[in-house]
């Protein structure tokens, strides 16, 4: 039977100017011209592509990544996966984000979790700020409550494959070797080029396998 903890972890313009234009005269036309009434009645006049939505986009870079084929190629796709993660649409949000990073590079970690706290509480279906939060609190020394923020990071965001690696470490430190490779595995297997997970699915691999022969 699973710990509980890990169940519920597997369960981140320009103002347009006011001023009046002046109204272009139209050119005569022929006698008996009709001005096509939409894009029906001018066929010739290409269908612009619908905008494709950051859910699309970001779709799109997983499967660039699933299908990479060097650690290289790989590694500038999940930069712009991250970037992404890294956007919670909220100005406030994300300046409070960026504060609570500072914290943590500071060793603040009691303040980083309180302003990823108050983050949670703007932005609550922000994934990364539930992964952020979860490694604040593994810094911090609380390894229950960080795998909790991460099984809320991928109930938002299930391929997020950094809380996949932040959970089979802390099952790893547990000695809970057998999930903390099932994490792994996951998440390798949408991020299979990340030679860090390869070496640690490999030192778990024999001894793991080895116990279930």
């Amino acid at each position: 039977m699973l710990p509980v903890a890990f169940a519920l972890a597997l369960a981140a313009a320009a103002p347009f100017s006011a001023a009046p234009l002046r109204a272009q005269e139209s050119p005569p036309q022929r006698p008996g011209f009709v001005p096509p009434a939409d894009k029906d009645d001018n066929p010739v006049a290409p269908t612009p592509a619908p905008p494709r939505t950051p859910a699309a986009t970001l779709d799109r870079l997983f499967e660039r990544l699933a299908a990479a084929k060097s650690p290289e190629e790989a590694k500038g796709i999940a930069n712009l996966i991250q970037r992404r993660w890294a956007r919670s649409g909220s100005d406030t949000a994300d300046l409070l984000m960026t504060r609570a990073q500072t914290a943590l590079r500071d060793k603040q970690t009691e303040l980083a979790i309180e302003l990823l706290d108050r983050v949670i509480s703007l932005e609550p279906d922000w994934a990364e700020a539930w992964n952020q939060r979860a490694n604040a609190l593994f810094i911090a020394g609380d390894p229950i409550r960080s795998m909790l923020d991460i099984g809320e990071t991928l109930k938002r965001e299930p391929r997020h494959y950094g809380a996949m690696i932040g959970l089979g470490s802390i099952l790893r430190q547990q000695g809970d070797d057998k999930h903390a490779m099932v994490a792994y595995r996951r998440a390798l297997a949408i991020y299979p080029q990340l030679e860090a997970i390869k070496s640690a699915v490999e030192s778990l691999a024999s001894e793991v396998d080895g116990r279930d022969a």
